[in-house]
């Protein structure tokens, strides 16, 4: 009989299920004898014992945990001569048949899930057993067979053999519940549970126990499974304790597709070869939804129909015809061609060696009959077979091909997940993380270094490179720099195609060095043509390559690929090919100075930081390469380094380098240290700013609302125009210690608190300059004479506090107003006298009471229209009654109140803004500079009566 239809309703015959049970262990059998043929001896040592380990429990033999351990397999009896290798563990051992031998055993049943006994094992690939147990296991006994397991794992290993053993309780394995957590490892987040059990029904190696009562349901008769397999077992066509029910493949949920795709995507980023003969199998399932033939469906209609060809039956040529006949359905020969090729590399047989029949393995003769129906020819096959040779060129050919078919799979993902909503709460963040995966790994975006090689050659390396500074003759072109295979001389190059070309140096190495096209054994030529660089600064920037980016790099967790990348280590190359000193050193004259700021050398404070090339590792492993050149480059190195870690947590490790031709060392201290700083004062993420001085120029490098920028000033009246303007909250400054040598704002502006108001004098020549940081440290100052520090601060005392005083009265009583810090007021003076360059602040005590009977209030009171009325001693003065004259008026009444005629300076001693501004929350140096200005005035009018 060659095909057997079992008929639930018109009578099933016994001896047909004895004859399907005889088919399925035949083609079983055959595929482990194959199994045996592709294994070490001691690896076949561990496929045979490993039934009879777990069948007994015996002190002497690998994996012994205890006696009541749970052991014994159903129907299993172990043959003489397996009970004979098991005595060269232990001597002592016999096996008996445990009383009661037909009760119900623990151990259901022992299978080998996997690639083993296809043809596309290979000896170091892992074994993955499936151990069926029953449902009446406690937890502790359920803790001692998995700790059986682990040791039997490890026994294994000792033999050469990598086992996994997963546990699997068969009810609830049918019902969606993997109960061994492990299984779970070959998933992206979503569960594939009857791709998951497809693969097992079709890979799967039957060893002992139970066989599944899968075998014995037609295909037709899988949309009613649950009905015949209660058939079979109550007309007792099958005993119960002879079979096990892992469940049915009747039906797919849609959500299987986009989850187990979603895995062999992530795998594929890694090792496409594989991966994409499953995604194009999980393609292939989708497009047959809701009516989805499944391989393990096929393969069993196949041994029911009696088509017992072993190789036609293997799991991966029944894969590969599957998605054959798709791709010709659908006319797709380059995709199909792809297929192929990655079919010929998971096999592993190079067919253009050891062609001898008597040398041929059985999987050599199947993947020959492949390749000749392809029409493969032995070119084609001779450039597969030297992969592990293939080079740049060749590894740039596949990765295009293989990243083409990975990225139209997340898109066919993605387009299938929308259309079929599958749990879209769940794929939606998958999908994301996914796609990220693949943006980080294949995108091209400006400075990203490509990443030629996901698993596509072992080693890209050279023996022998020439880098060169390439001009071309006709200058049709501009420079740039090439890295060329082999040794080469002179103008050789233009006779060559590079490996790689770039604008920059450091895009050419960073790609060599990730690429591993450059490694440590490989000797370099350098040919320039105008550039500094040298073979020392070459080496040194490889080797800081090395220590700062080793490789490979850490895999990406899936927390950093759900927020957004941000840098992790980073290097700082400065001056690479650029000798900043380069005309002394064509002069042959070593420059020595005091002035060792690197950022102002020498007296000419020449900056000797001319470029700087950034080598950024981000958080989902993105290489990125930017250059900064001229004297802006550290600071717009710097803005862009901290936007880029903007309100992360953990800060990037930053490196410098210099191996430039002189001040190399000095160089890389000086860009340390402004790094440091920069970073340390940004902390705690609170608005600061950074004075740093390049040369002449002042730069203030900011960090505000977690953004940064620079501005640059040519000169310190510029900076003070800067300083003056008003700020919306207190931001604190740091002063690089080079910056401002000399100058007195060096010592003010680090000396800003948020709780006070700061005043400053300092006496040159019959002046006094004031200065004054407010609570948001903004500055202002002003010129004025200097009779003594009584007259020169009690007027601007009496203003501050009038000042505090209204702020105090109008703010609302509420418990945060009351336990609010009030602004204090300290008063300092700049010692020593002059213009030289100040070395000491000493703090100033004022006596107010002894001349406060010499002022006279002066305050000015703003009304919603912008008009002000001056109130001189309690006389008004409004701008309504006086207009134009308002000043000379009340210049007249204040030359009218002194007792002499003399044209001294009045001050202002309080402004009202409430009615323009609407609340107390104002800056005091915008009163400050409303004071200055009605002072002006004020005092103008004085002089002209």
């Amino acid at each position: 009989m060659v095909d057997i239809r079992l008929e639930i309703d018109e009578g099933i015959d016994r001896q047909d299920l004895t004859r399907l049970r005889k088919r399925f262990l035949a083609v079983n059998h055959d595929r482990l004898q194959r199994a045996h043929l592709v294994m070490s001896s001691r690896q076949q040592l561990v496929l045979r014992l490993l039934p009879l380990l777990l069948h007994v429990n015996h002190p002497l033999l690998p994996g012994y945990v205890s006696s009541t351990t749970p052991a014994g397999l159903s129907n299993f009896v172990p043959e003489p001569d397996l009970v004979q290798e098991a005595q060269s563990f232990a001597r002592s051992f016999t096996y008996k048949a445990p009383r009661g031998y037909r009760v119900e055993q623990p151990l259901h049943a022992l299978f080998l899930m996997g690639s083993l006994g296809s043809v596309a094992y290979a000896e170091d690939s892992d074994m993955d057993f499936w151990l069926c147990h029953g449902a009446d296991l406690t937890p502790a006994q359920l803790a001692e067979l998995r700790k059986k397991c682990d040791l039997l794992q490890e026994w294994a290993a000792t033999l050469g053999a990598q086992i996994y053993l997963f546990l699997i309780e068969p009810e609830q394995f049918a019902s969606g519940q993997d109960n061994d957590r492990q299984l779970s490892l070959d998933d992206c987040g979503t569960t594939q549970h009857y791709l998951l059990l497809d693969e097992f029904y079709r890979t799967a190696l039957w060893l002992a126990g139970r066989i599944p009562i899968w075998w014995l349901v037609p295909v037709y008769e899988e949309h009613r499974y649950a009905q015949y397999c209660a058939t079979l077992l109550a007309k007792r066509f099958v005993r119960s304790e002879e079979v096990l029910d892992l469940g049915c493949l009747a039906h797919i949920p849609p959500g299987e597709f986009v989850g187990a795709g979603m895995w062999q995507l992530y795998k594929g980023i890694e090792s496409p070869y594989k991966s994409l003969l499953k995604l194009l199998l999980i393609e292939v399932y989708a497009s047959e939804y809701p009516q989805v033939q499944c391989l393990s469906l096929s393969y069993k209609q196949a041994i029911y129909a009696n088509q017992l060809n072993v190789d036609e039956l293997d799991a991966y040529v029944m894969l590969y015809r599957r998605l054959e006949a798709y791709l010709l359905e659908r006319k797709e020969l380059e995709r199909l061609e792809l297929v192929r090729r990655c079919f010929y590399h998971k096999v592993g047989k190079r067919l253009t060696q050891s062609r001898l029949n008597r040398s041929k393995s059985w999987q050599r003769l199947v993947l020959e009959r492949l390749t000749n129906a392809w029409g493969w020819g032995e070119a084609l096959l001779a450039h597969l077979d030297r992969r592990n040779q293939w080079k740049v060129g060749q590894a740039q050919q596949e990765r295009r091909l293989l990243v083409n078919e990975l990225v139209y799979s997340y898109r066919f993902l993605s387009q299938l997940a929308r259309s079929m909503q599958t749990e879209q709460a769940v794929n939606a963040r998958d999908l994301a993380v996914l796609g990220r995966r693949l943006y980080a790994a294949f995108e091209r975006k400006a400075g990203k270094v490509e990443y030629l090689n996901p698993g596509i050659a072992p080693d890209l390396s050279e023996e022998t490179l020439t880098l060169v500074e390439c001009l071309p003759g006709d200058g049709s072109e501009p420079t740039y720099w090439g890295l060329f295979r082999g040794s080469l001389a002179g103008l050789e190059w233009q006779n060559h195609s590079p490996l790689k070309r770039g604008k920059a140096l450091l895009p050419v190495l960073a790609w060599a060095y990730l690429n591993g096209v450059i490694d440590e054994s490989t000797r370099l030529t350098l040919l320039l043509n105008g550039s500094d660089l040298t073979e020392y600064e070459l080496r040194g920037i490889l080797t800081s390559l090395r220590r700062v980016l080793p490789l490979p790099f850490a895999a990406v967790t899936e927390e950093k690929l759900l927020s957004s990348s941000y840098p992790s280590a980073v290097l700082l190359l400065v001056n690479v090919g650029v000798d900043p000193l380069r005309q002394h050193s064509q002069a042959n004259v070593h420059m020595a100075s005091e002035q060792v700021d690197a950022l102002g050398f020498s007296g000419l404070r020449e900056n000797l930081v001319l470029s700087i090339d950034q080598v950024v590792l981000n958080s989902w492993n993105e290489l990125i390469v930017s250059r900064y050149s001229g004297d802006n480059a550290l600071l717009q190195c710097l803005s862009e380094l901290l936007n880029a870690s903007a309100g992360k947590s953990t800060a990037a490790q930053i490196h410098v380098g210099c191996f430039c031709q002189n001040r190399a060392a000095s160089i890389v201290k000086r860009v340390e240290q402004v790094v440091a700083q920069v970073f340390a004062s940004i902390e705690q993420g609170k608005d600061s700013r950074y004075l740093l001085q390049i040369e002449q120029q002042l730069h203030v490098l900011e960090w505000r609302d977690g953004r940064a920028g620079f501005i640059s000033f040519t000169h310190v009246a510029e900076l003070s125009g800067y300083l003056a303007q008003e700020q919306a909250r207190y931001i604190r400054w740091r002063v690089d210690e080079y910056a401002l040598l000399g100058h007195v704002l060096k010592f003010i502006l680090p000396v800003g608190r948020e709780d006070a108001i700061q005043v400053f004098y300092r006496v040159n020549a019959g002046q006094a300059q004031l200065y004054v940081l407010d609570e948001r440290n903004g500055l202002w100052q002003q010129s004025q004479p200097f009779i003594d520090e009584q007259a020169l601060l009690l007027p601007l005392q009496r203003f501050l506090n009038s000042l505090l005083y209204r702020h105090t009265v109008t703010e609302s009583f509420t418990e945060q107003a009351l336990n609010s810090t009030q602004l204090s007021v300290n008063y300092h003076r700049i010692y020593p006298d002059g213009t030289d360059s100040p070395e000491r602040i000493e703090r100033c005590r004022l006596v107010s009471a002894e001349r406060e009977h010499t002022f006279y209030a002066v305050q000015v009171i703003y009304e919603e229209d912008g008009s002000l009325t001056l109130y001189c001693n309690h006389q008004e003065f409004s701008q309504l009654q006086y207009g134009d004259q308002l000043y000379h008026y009340v210049a007249r009444y204040i030359l009218g109140m002194r007792r002499t005629a003399e044209r001294y300076p009045c001050y202002i001693t309080d402004i009202d803004l409430a009615k323009i501004v609407g609340h107390s929350d104002v800056q005091t140096m915008h009163f400050l500079q409303r004071k200055t200005i009605l002072e002006r005035r004020l005092n103008a009018a004085l002089q002209q009566l």
